[in-house]
């Protein structure tokens, strides 16, 4: 997206204050205010729905397509396995620091107070959903028709696995559907990318929605949920940086010298994809063999997303504390196990977490009208989580090349 598309967010934001502050004080009587706010719902309802629409060709495409091209064990190799292992190392340390962070910060109990009734009935109504034991048995799709009409996402992951392993194995025989399916992501990626342009009027009525009816005292709230969540991603900087530190030495330094700009471009224009071709000029400047860099580094645009996965599973329950619900260990990690996948499946899609969290909300039957509560403020969380998935993914190829025995002087030192 471009920073056009920024200052609209920001338009956005700053209209649908604005509105929903002078609706706040125009309208005391609280069931008038709530009229109002039904309203502009219709709007963030119809983004809601359009993202639904697309998460089960979404997820199916792309997960097909990237799991064929990465052929098999022995096309994969040696580089390719001390990769994967990396990015799984990588993904679950994401995905527990998010879950952990957001337990211990507990920023959508404030929130949980002004949602009141809603979010009480809520509670009553989940308070028994997916249970591990249940998750087991709802992994494997009767039938991947019925699955995709359901928006059931991990039958699909599953099925998709499945369907890019074999498209994978047979090669050129599969060549032709291997073809169409990517022409497929193509054009869901385009669909996306259409829906995601109407996010600057939902972030308006989302807002003026929710400061209709409970006034500007929700900033606070949301205040804390975008402090607690760079907080996060402060933490696991620390961890990337240290875990690099550990494997190339006193060159990490280095390292974070040369991927500051690409970090700071993937920033600003919440992209880590724009950030790509920099990316890679910087660390074969640094000393990553081409040969390494080529490989991992795509990769890990597909599968070592460490912002986004840390952002998914802060976000999911945020809401699901938003909404009074209480998610047994069971669940939780159930949950990490579907955002494991999930969030491989549909990288670099604009605002690929949202819909990751979407089909996770759909996934533990989670209030999908808690989307809204973070709509309003995803675009600047997403500058954070953008520049994370630039220093994990180069983080991951230095590693990858001080394994191989691939690191060499860089250009400084070399000059």
């Amino acid at each position: 997206m471009s920073r056009g598309f920024t200052l609209l967010i920001v338009i956005g934001m700053l209209v649908g204050l604005g509105a929903g502050a002078w609706l706040h004080e125009a309208l005391p009587d609280p069931a008038a205010a709530k009229d109002a706010a039904g309203y502009f719902s219709l709007v963030t309802d119809v983004f809601l729905r359009l993202i639904k629409m697309i998460i089960a060709p979404l997820v199916f495409t792309t997960l097909v397509s990237g799991i064929a091209h990465m052929g098999d064990a022995s096309t994969v190799g040696r580089v390719g396995l001390k990769t994967v292992a990396w990015f799984l190392v990588a993904s679950i340390t994401s995905l527990l620091l998010g879950m952990g962070m957001v337990t211990l910060l507990h920023p959508g109990t404030d929130l949980h107070e002004t949602l009141g009734a809603a979010a009480g009935a809520a509670k009553t109504t989940i308070q028994t959903s997916l249970s591990l034991k249940d998750f087991l048995q709802h992994v494997f799709p009767a039938s991947i028709v019925d699955a995709m009409a359901k928006n059931e996402i991990l039958q699909i992951v599953v099925f998709s696995i499945f369907t890019g392993i074999a498209v994978g194995a047979l090669g050129e025989r599969a060549a032709g559907l291997l073809r169409l399916i990517e022409e497929g992501a193509q054009v869901m990626l385009r669909v996306t990318n259409y829906v995601m342009r109407f996010a600057p009027l939902a972030v308006l009525a989302a807002i003026a929605a929710t400061v209709t009816t409970e006034g500007l005292g929700i900033l606070v709230t949301y205040a804390k949920f975008v402090g607690g969540f760079y907080l996060s991603l402060g933490i696991l900087w620390v961890l990337l940086m240290t875990a690099g530190a550990l494997v190339v030495g006193r060159r990490a330094f280095g390292l974070f010298r040369a991927i500051r700009q690409p970090a700071l471009l993937a920033f600003s224009t919440a992209s880590s994809e724009a950030a790509y071709p920099r990316t890679l000029e910087e660390l074969e400047a640094f000393g990553v063999s081409k040969r390494v860099a080529s490989f991992v580094l795509p990769l890990g645009y597909s599968f070592n997303l460490d912002g986004s996965m840390i952002y998914c599973t802060f976000a999911t329950l945020f809401i699901a504390q938003a909404y009074g619900i209480e998610l047994s260990w069971g669940q939780k990690a159930a949950m990490l196990g579907i955002l494991m996948v999930t969030s491989k499946g549909i990288a670099g899609v604009p605002r690929a977490s949202l819909v990751v969290i979407a089909a996770t909300l759909s996934t533990f039957h989670l209030p999908e009208a808690g989307l809204t509560l973070i709509l309003a403020v995803d675009h600047f969380l997403d500058m954070g989580r953008s520049a994370t998935n630039v220093i994990g993914n180069s983080v991951a190829a230095a590693a990858v090349a001080r394994f191989e025995g691939e690191l060499g002087p860089g250009v400084e030192d070399a000059g």
